[in-house]
This record gives structure tokens, sequence and C-alpha cells, in this order.
């Protein structure tokens, strides 16, 4: 089998290498993903709220210690798999945010909770919060946890201000778990195209935020950390001054999901797309359509259609077709464009698009300058 670096490691530090790359391919700028990481940093600490970045969009030990570097409190990660690549990796202060439940799973974070610094994780029933406990004293470790509350679409969490308050005071009854906070992700609303609309459906639901969050404190167990967010409405979010910390992932990528959105107010992309998909014309014998090389097995396709950036014509629509290939349509493009001729895809959603990938080939300019795994690729579980 023949691996990216096998491929590519003798075009790293070669003047013009990216375009010799064999497609398609994950390509990374390191000049846009530095410039992101700093303006999310410079931004959230202006207004003195922390950052811990999901790790969940780029499963990379190589972007997380940047992240770090630049001010990061520490980083989140969706799923225990996650956690161990990037704790293994040396990376701190870990957030685990869907709750670890399976009995397989708690023996996992009781072990993660024994070495990693700083390691966080998520509950949202007192009898989950129990069995980890148990699994924490076997091992002689302790574990911080934060209260997952559910903003209103069920998936995790819990449902209502009592419930949150039933579950500190089981927490506070546990010898190995150290109550920190709560943790509150609009998810469903970091898409909404419209920032005025969007902000309007923060608002509702941080009011109601705030109703757990002086139920807990009525109760004594005032939250310390307040944590959630994301790159949809980050900038509502420091608005509103609730949050102690960010959860924005998407911002070091950007993609196509979140260009269709005016996450600023005034229509400007606060964040450079720093994520591509290379690919290829490999047919060209329609006068109104060409074939790629890049089709779904290269291209997440929860999120529409890719965005062709670079190297067809402005006028073309991109159209999958099926497991290995899309059309890139367009009149006369089959005579414009021939086999082997490059393209350059904005992804339509960027963590999904991360997880079909070995590796991040990564540029400055047209020159490739690195090769980074993507270490916690297909760690689900």
């Amino acid at each position: 089998m023949t691996s990216d670096r096998a491929l590519h490691a003798h075009l790293i530090g070669r003047q013009g290498s990216r375009a010799d790359l064999n497609t398609p391919v994950l390509v990374l700028d390191v000049d846009a993903l530095d410039r992101n990481i700093a303006a999310l940093a410079a931004l959230a600490g202006s207004h003195g709220v922390g950052l811990r970045p999901h790790a969940k969009t780029h499963k990379s030990v190589d972007i997380a210690q940047r992240q770090l570097a630049a001010g990061a409190v520490g980083v989140c990660c969706a799923k225990i798999g996650e956690a161990e690549v990037l704790a293994y990796g040396g990376i701190a202060g870990i957030l685990i945010t869907s709750p670890v439940a399976a009995p397989r799973a708690i023996e996992r974070l009781s072990a993660l909770a024994a070495r990693a610094d700083g390691l966080l994780a998520v509950v949202d029933h007192p009898a989950v919060a129990e069995r980890i406990d148990a699994a924490l004293a076997a091992v002689g470790a302790r574990l911080g946890v934060v209260i997952d509350i559910d903003p209103g679409i069920a998936r995790t969490g819990v449902a209502s201000a009592d419930k949150a308050v039933e579950l500190a005071q089981a927490i506070a009854a546990l010898p190995q778990l150290d109550y920190r906070g709560v943790q509150f992700y609009c998810g469903s609303q970091q898409h909404i195209a419209d920032f005025a609309e969007r902000r309007a459906a923060i608002v509702e639901r941080t009011a109601y935020l705030g109703t757990v969050i002086a139920a807990l404190s009525d109760a004594g167990f005032a939250p310390a950390i307040v944590t959630g967010s994301g790159t949809g409405t980050h900038r509502i979010d420091l608005d509103l001054g609730v949050f102690t910390e960010l959860q924005a992932g998407s911002y070091v990528f950007m993609d196509k999901q979140y260009l269709d959105c005016d996450l600023t107010g005034d229509g400007a992309p606060p964040f450079e797309v720093a994520l591509a998909v290379d690919a290829r014309v490999v047919s060209a014998n329609h006068p109104g359509l060409v074939t790629i090389d890049a089709g779904f097995k290269s291209l997440s396709t929860d999120g529409g259609a890719a965005a062709v950036r670079s190297g067809a014509p402005a006028d073309c629509v991109f159209a999958f077709m099926g497991d290995e290939h899309a059309a890139l349509i367009a009149p006369g493009i089959g005579t414009r464009m021939q086999p082997g001729d490059p393209v350059t895809l904005t992804v339509p959603h960027c963590d999904p698009t991360v997880n079909l990938y070995d590796d991040y080939h990564v540029v400055a300019g047209d020159t490739l300058v690195d090769i980074w795994p993507v270490g916690a690729r297909g760690r689900a579980r």
C-alpha cells in the first residue's frame, strides 16, 4: 500500500510542488491556518474569554499544538478515541464534549484520566456519573466533569434547570469527581445564514442558559466553567458575555457551509479558507462537462456540493457523480479543460471531509512544506 508520505515526501520543500501532488488530496494552507488561529485567539483574549477549540474538526496533534501555542486553554474532543490520540500526543486540557456511557468507554476514560493532564468530560445523567466514579476509584484517579445542558435539540444534556441541580448534587456526593461547570452548545443555530436571525435565536437560548446557571448558583453550584459556542455564533456569544470559554472548531479551516453564513453582521468572513481538496480532470469527452477524480469518497456530502475555488471556469457548477467522481458543468467547459488539468475545491463541510483522509498536505504558497497525519481519523468510539 502506498502511503501519502511515500507518494509525496520527496516533494517537500520543492518550489511549486503542490502541482505534482497525486489527487485527490487534502491540502492545508499553513499560513492561512496560523492567521485563523491567531485571529480567534486575539478576539477571545480581548473579551477575557478562554478558547478551547474543538479538535473534532481537525483531529490533529500538530494543529492542536499550534492552538495551544497561541493561547488556547485546551482543546475539545467529541469522543474518547479522539481524546486518547491527542492526549498521547502531549495535548493537555482536553474536554470530551459527548457523554461517555458505554462500559468499555468508561474504563478507557478512567485510564486516560490517570495520565492526561487537565482532562475534563461532560456528564448528563446521575447513573453514568456513578459508573465513572467507580471506574476512577478502581485506578485511583480523579476527573473534572462538566454538566451538559440540552440547548433544545434533545440530543444530549440535562433537559431542565432542576435536572441540572439534581445532577450537580449527585456529582458532589461522588468522591472521584470534581464538578467544574456547564456545557451549552447550540449546534442547530450555528449555520443560520442571516446574522440577525442567528443572533435572535442565540439570545433566546442564552436567556434559557441563564436560568440554569441561576438555579445552579442558588443551590451552591455556581459554574466556574461555562463552555460552548461555535464558529457560527462566536461573535454573538462574545457580545452576550455568558461563556467563559469558546469551543469553535471550523474557524481554523472554513468551509462552504460557513462561507454561506454572515458570521459578523457585515458580510465579511472573519477567517480565511485554509483547507482544500485538490483534484484533477480525468475525462473531457463532452462539451458541457468534464469529470474530476473527487467524489463521495473525497468530500463530505452533508453540506451540499463543493465549491470550485480555482482551476475551472467561474461559471461552472459542481455535481457529484458517484464514489470516485464529480462533474464540473458549464457551456463549453469540455473544450476549455483537458484531462490532467488541476482543480481546487472548497469543501462543503470540513469535519467529515477531513475524516476521509489519512494526512494533511501542508503547503506554503504553491510549495509542499510538510505532511501531517490526521491522527484521530475514524476514532468515533
